[in-house]
């Protein structure tokens, strides 16, 4: 499926199962594309909870979602009012065709129109692209354990003023 038949809608509450195993299975599949076993085991060692993303969700973050044909979430992004983009995943069949950079041009668009001067990411090696290709730049490298793990990603932020 191509992206251009991917519609960007707001997240809703029936979207959080399949949003619990988008994440899990992004990171199991494309990540070993960046990072070791190890690394991938210690970000993610289980599928979320449904709760868990209805949870975060709740609280007062904005989420979009990619929707294929049949309206099931593909990828999905989510803000904090202070710029802070927390999740951009994308599930391991959509990669790589434009679904990631719709959702970040869709937070972009939606960010500067709630008056947010700047927004700002934790990206991982495989989302540092797709967040430079939007404008942002990295203002740091951040190496850190996760589960007793080494594991690395990068500041970044965009200005949108």
């Amino acid at each position: 499926m191509e992206a251009a038949t991917i519609v960007i809608r707001p997240y809703r509450t029936d979207d959080a199962p399949c949003m619990a195993r988008l994440y899990y299975e992004a990171v199991q599949a494309l990540g070993p594309r960046a990072y070791s076993s190890a690394q991938v085991a210690a970000w993610a060692p289980a599928p979320l909870a449904p709760i868990d993303v209805l949870t975060r969700a709740a609280d007062g973050r904005t989420t979009f979602v990619a929707a294929d044909a049949l309206d099931q979430a593909v990828a999905y992004v989510d803000l904090e009012a202070d710029g802070h983009v927390d999740h951009l995943y994308c599930h391991p069949d959509f990669a790589g065709r434009g679904v990631a950079s719709r959702l970040l041009e869709t937070v972009i668009r939606h960010a500067a129109e709630q008056g947010v001067a700047a927004l700002y990411v934790e990206a991982s090696e495989l989302a540092r692209p797709v967040f430079e290709r939007q404008g942002f730049t990295v203002t740091a490298r951040r190496d850190f354990e996760v589960r007793g793990v080494p594991i690395h990603n990068y500041a970044m932020q965009r200005d949108l003023t």
